[in-house]
């Protein structure tokens, strides 16, 4: 067994990661969710947190709200 099929197996990639701290972002969108009166269950704060602006463009904490 070689390295590349070891890392291969162990799920470790060469590829870096998207850029974006976890950290902060939940930071962000809990400030958000405060601000703005979100209640957990509502469609607004599945929004906030499922929404996927990688993917579909989609922006879950708009800045003229």
């Amino acid at each position: 067994m070689d390295i590349k099929q070891l890392k291969k197996l162990a799920g470790v990639k060469d590829t870096p990661d998207m850029g974006e701290n976890i950290s902060n972002t939940a930071s962000e969108k809990s400030e958000y969710q405060r601000r703005h009166n979100i209640r957990p269950g509502d469609p607004e704060w599945f929004k906030l947190w499922f929404a996927q602006p990688h993917l579909t463009g989609e922006d879950p904490m708009p800045r003229d709200k």
